[in-house]
């Protein structure tokens, strides 16, 4: 991944990546650093019935840096990741916080906390007017403004000036929510605030984003300030990213694959064939374009680059052959071809 600065170490972990991730950053005594760590992996979980227990990542984690600057990177991150895969995704946030602070005004403990979230999460909004009834001042607007959903800073405006003088303590994780709200704006990516949508509700300590294409999750992530002490370090802000590869898989489909690849096909199995044809893949794959290169008897595409010792031969969009003699001109050529 190189992306704005993001040339950190690889890390390949199994079965979780932000446990391992920040037991690396510990271990190596890296306190008081910023490390930007990327991963591509199977990640195991604990799932019932025929749920998935293995899917594949692949992701990011911010150790070090500070909100809301890691926040805003990743939710960019995401969106220009999925941009170059063709995938057209909307983003919500979230912040656990604004919850946690209604629960917590109605007197409920933890455990009685992660009780009544699952069940709002389930679709039972009725425990919301329970939540109300024991909050003085509040009514009817926890339920209708918890459970809806809006754009920007005009919704957390609202919500704050609905329940800020019952719930104070919801000033916190909506004023975190609005600076990275704000800046996403600034850079002209939309996004709704979903205030109820947040599974991992005690792991999350900060923003929280999702990204969703035609109703799927394909992936997202958030603000975990309090894992590192949880594993033998010193608070420190961290934020991740993943990505669903698996449902993206889906999303994506064959045919824009195929429809956005050229074929590069060696002459022959010359070694000079075989040598023009990984060095054009690899300018390509600079260039980022997408590309496949041919099996031996695979048929002929409708768009390919033939390789060969003395230079290329393109057959784009069904047009004539053309004859070019470098690796530079054929991705002027791929570009006057719309590839």
């Amino acid at each position: 991944l190189d992306w704005d600065g993001w040339t950190g170490e690889r890390v390949v972990l199994r079965p979780d990546s932000t446990i391992p991730v920040a037991r690396l950053y510990v271990e190596n005594e890296n306190a008081g650093a910023v490390r930007k760590l990327f991963y591509v992996q199977n990640v195991l979980r604990f799932a019932q019935g025929d749920e998935s227990r293995e899917d594949w990542q692949c992701g990011v984690e911010l150790i070090g840096d500070t909100q809301p600057a890691g926040d805003i990177e990743l939710v960019l991150i995401a969106g220009e990741v999925l941009r170059r895969l063709g995938v057209d995704a909307t983003v919500k946030l979230s912040a656990p916080g604004i919850l946690r602070a209604v629960l917590s005004r109605a007197g409920y403990s933890l455990p009685e906390q992660l009780a009544l979230y699952d069940r709002i999460l389930e679709g039972e909004l009725s425990v919301l007017d329970e939540v109300a009834g024991r909050i003085p001042g509040a009514g009817a607007p926890v339920r209708s403004l918890l459970s809806m959903e809006g754009d920007g800073i005009a919704f957390l405006d609202n919500l704050l000036s609905a329940l800020g003088s019952a719930v104070p303590k919801i000033e916190r994780p909506v004023a975190e929510l609005r600076a990275v709200s704000e800046t996403l704006a600034d850079v002209g990516r939309d996004h709704t605030i979903a205030p109820l949508l947040v599974r991992n509700f005690e792991y999350y300590t900060g923003p929280v984003f999702t990204f969703f294409v035609d109703g799927a999750k394909v992936g997202g992530g958030g603000r975990y300030d309090s894992l590192l002490a949880l594993v033998g370090g010193s608070g420190v802000p961290a934020s991740g990213l993943a990505l669903e590869m698996e449902v993206l898989a889906r999303v994506i489909g064959d045919g824009l694959q195929e429809s956005r690849a050229v074929l590069i096909r060696p002459q022959g199995p010359e070694r000079a064939a075989m040598a023009a044809a990984f060095s054009l893949a690899g300018e390509l794959r600079s260039a980022g374009r997408a590309f496949r290169i041919a099996g031996v008897s695979e048929p002929a595409a409708g768009c390919e680059v033939i390789a060969s010792g003395e230079g290329f031969t393109l057959r784009l969009n069904g047009g004539a052959p053309t004859q070019v003699d470098s690796t530079s001109r054929v991705i002027s050529a791929l570009a006057d071809a719309g590839l």
